[in-house]
């Protein structure tokens, strides 16, 4: 079976081109020959854009090749080769040069229009599908799934995918505006005469490690959150807070782009660290704080596991640490935060005078300490956790430990062997969390006006 594949270009000047772009000889005894192979499909779209992007660039130079102000024809300098890198390959394109007309004084003799319309020589859905796949998985991996679908050049390897990443990101940072300390911009009558918001937001903050590249030490901390509206998509947030300059921007403008107004409530949910405390404060009129119970009833799990250790040695004093366990988790689910702190002293006290030979003793009385002054520190955002849940309101980030994962587990740490700095940690968060909820190709749209959204990736009828 001989198969030819024409392409019909109409340039802007009425004229009708018509060229055979491939020829296949396709056979049908077996599923094997049956449609295009990889390779038949490879060749066909290299040679389709190659088609399609010259006739393009000869419109656009054509076009750009008279003056504006007076119409005259420019004078060409001459031309040169460059290489354009698409989806479909990477295409050589003529680019002529022109010189400036007299009518107006320019800061430079001559121009190339190509150079202005394709600054980088690097298509946008080629940045983006880059991006992506690189927020996902590895550089290499990028790479080579990259290279078995498309006709991609075989000189792409995972240093250009890195630096391509990293561009996208920088410019993100760019466009971030300056941070603030409270971004409360109305006061209480304004709100008042706002229109009623959508619903109430909550959002988790938690925080993870990543293996550092640096000398002397092995990980570092980035900060992670999940923004969930009543009727919106989710959001996420990453960030590396010690290299950050703008992590109170950064979550306002996810909250912006959710559209929240200063009416509208918020619940922000963390594990009570100062770093992460600091992001959320003073960032919404209605808001309120809140410690996750996840992170109270670990600590108190801890102390239970030391206490079976306790009792093969005291088993009198274990039943009693063990009751008093009970019950402080009984107060503070309860929001019984006077009688439950009470207790929690009466905890380390006995821990203190208890004698016994059990080896873990000064770790048990090192964490009843540290969760005395954990509860102590965060007694403010302890609400009644029983009366939320009864309410159907969140009383712990469990999701944000999902999104802890998600975020950091699966792309920096587990099987990722890779090291990282800080500044390339905080550029991948950027991509990586707006590849995840859906926001990245969004973003691509407003640098690039005519690129079309995914659920127009159709061809005209």
């Amino acid at each position: 079976m001989d198969i030819r594949v024409k392409i019909e270009i109409t340039g802007p000047d009425g004229v009708v081109h018509e060229h055979e772009i491939a020829a296949f000889e396709k056979g049908s005894e077996s599923a094997a020959e049956i449609g295009l192979s990889i390779g038949d499909s490879k060749e066909l779209l290299l040679t389709l854009q190659q088609e399609i992007v010259a006739a393009q660039a000869a419109a656009f130079c054509a076009d750009h090749s008279t003056c504006l102000c007076c119409a005259g024809r420019l004078r060409r300098k001459g031309s040169k080769a460059i290489q354009y890198r698409t989806v479909f390959g990477d295409i050589t394109i003529d680019s002529p040069r022109f010189y400036h007309c007299r009518c107006h004084a320019g800061s430079a003799q001559t121009f190339s229009p190509l150079t202005e319309l394709l600054p980088h020589h690097v298509a946008p859905e080629m940045l983006w599908l880059e991006t992506k796949w690189a927020s996902l998985v590895s550089y290499g991996v990028t790479v080579d799934l990259l290279k078995d679908v498309l006709p991609i050049d075989k000189r792409l390897n995972a240093e250009t995918v890195r630096r391509h990443l990293g561009r996208v990101a920088m410019r993100m940072e760019a466009e971030l505006a300056d941070e603030r300390y409270s971004f409360v911009e109305t006061n209480a009558y304004e709100r008042e005469q706002l229109s009623n918001p959508e619903g109430p937001i909550t959002v988790g903050i938690d925080g993870g490690y990543i293996r550092s590249r640096e000398k002397g030490q092995s990980h570092f901390e980035v900060t992670v959150g999940k923004s969930i509206p009543t009727d919106r998509p989710d959001r996420y947030l990453g960030l590396v807070q010690s290299h950050d300059e703008k992590p109170k921007r950064r979550l306002n403008e996810i909250l912006k782009d959710q559209g929240w107004q200063e009416n509208q409530q918020v619940t922000f949910m963390t594990d009570g660290g100062d770093s992460v405390i600091n992001i959320a404060r003073d960032m919404a009129p209605a808001s309120e704080h809140i410690l996750d119970w996840f992170h109270i009833t670990m600590r108190i799990t801890v102390m239970h596991q030391y206490v079976k250790g306790l009792a093969h040695l005291n088993p009198d004093e274990a039943e009693e640490m063990a009751r008093r366990l009970r019950q402080i988790k009984g107060y503070l689910w309860n929001g019984n935060l006077h009688d439950g702190q009470e207790v929690i002293d009466d905890l380390v006290m006995d821990l203190d005078d208890i004698e016994t030979q059990y080896a873990s003793i000064k770790a048990l009385r090192k964490a009843a300490r540290e969760f005395q002054t954990y509860i102590a520190n965060n007694a403010w955002m302890i609400p009644n956790y029983a009366e939320r849940r009864r309410y159907g309101e969140r009383v712990s980030t469990g999701f944000v430990e999902s999104t802890v994962n998600t975020v950091v587990g699966k792309r920096f740490c587990k099987r990722q062997q890779m090291r990282w700095s800080r500044t390339g940690a905080h550029l991948m968060l950027q991509t990586r969390t707006r590849t995840l909820d859906g926001t990245l190709r969004k973003k691509f749209q407003q640098w690039y006006p005519g690129m079309k959204s995914d659920g127009d990736q159709k061809l005209a009828a």
